[in-house]
């Protein structure tokens, strides 16, 4: 479960201004020209309801969301999500797949060399070392226990004052592939609408759940709007598809293949630049 954290150095996502939630089930819909694993593509319905009929009702909605998490209450009256779950099952099954596309596509770069496939240092005769890309939250750093404890209403000043003292548990199972990627050859990458300030804490727990990977500046991306890198030509002024996308390609024309491709919402998956895409699954909300 989630740790204390005693000291004043702790962990915290950024505030995320444009973040929707939608109680609903998602809609299913096919993403052009991407190859995707995982649950459907999560959209929100942002047409009128014309009757109340139209309208999941709410709290019928977070009893499912914590019936699929397998709602674990310990005495001191924290929610966590059970390894027995429902979702835990489907991770699971997401990993496991992602675990045997990228023995393949490991195996089959280490064998061409990384040369000729048109992306990263290839394009260019030079080696290409493969890669994975992921996001944090709720891709590989879990939420849940945060969205129990602020009724599923999310608040930069919550999230902060939440994170500040807590290590959030790993998705389960995310830690041990990651760390299993890095063993078979692939450099790991984070991408996150964190913000810049928060980037001491987002490694802290990075690394205290089990993340054995790299986790300096050159792997670890936050979202930097008072000082956007030059390799983003939107600036402070970027969707989110717009930086994760612009990022991932920064990263292969540092000489990366990026293979794989793992997110909770499909705006960290869209774009390009992206290998194979794996979708986590998140009913908790919705991030255009």
């Amino acid at each position: 479960m989630p740790r204390p954290v005693h000291s004043r150095s702790a962990l915290s996502r950024p505030a995320l201004s444009r973040r929707a939630r939608i109680g609903a089930a998602t809609v299913t819909a096919l993403v052009a020209g991407t190859a995707v694993f995982g649950i459907g593509q999560a959209t929100a319905d942002h047409a009128v309801p014309r009757t109340d009929k139209e309208i999941p009702n709410l709290t019928q909605v977070q009893d499912k969301i914590k019936a699929y998490y397998g709602d674990t209450v310990t005495a001191d009256g924290e929610h966590y999500a059970s390894a027995d779950s429902n979702y835990a099952r489907q991770v699971r099954g997401i990993e496991a797949k992602a675990r045997a596309y990228l023995s393949k596509a490991l195996a089959k770069h280490d064998k061409d060399g990384g040369k000729g496939d048109g992306k990263g240092g290839g394009k260019d005769g030079r080696k290409a070392r493969p890669a994975i890309v992921l996001d944090m939250d709720d891709t590989t750093l879990l939420t849940y226990n945060y969205e129990l404890k602020v009724g599923f209403h999310y608040t930069p000043e919550s999230q902060d004052k939440y994170l500040e003292s807590t290590d959030m548990d790993p998705v389960f199972g995310m830690n041990r592939l990651v760390n299993w990627a890095r063993s078979k050859g692939a450099e790991v990458f984070f991408i996150t609408g964190r913000k810049e300030s928060q980037r001491e804490w987002s490694v802290r727990n990075l690394k205290n759940v089990g993340y054995d990977v790299a986790l300096d500046r050159k792997h670890v991306y936050l979202k930097n709007k008072e000082n956007p890198p030059a390799y983003l030509p939107c600036g402070a002024t970027c969707t989110t598809v717009e930086y994760k996308s612009g990022t991932r390609k920064y990263i292969e024309s540092l000489g990366y293949d990026i293979v794989a491709n793992f997110g909770d919402q499909h705006s960290d998956l869209n774009g390009g630049a992206s290998g194979r895409a794996f979708k986590l699954p998140n009913p908790m909300y919705y991030l255009p």
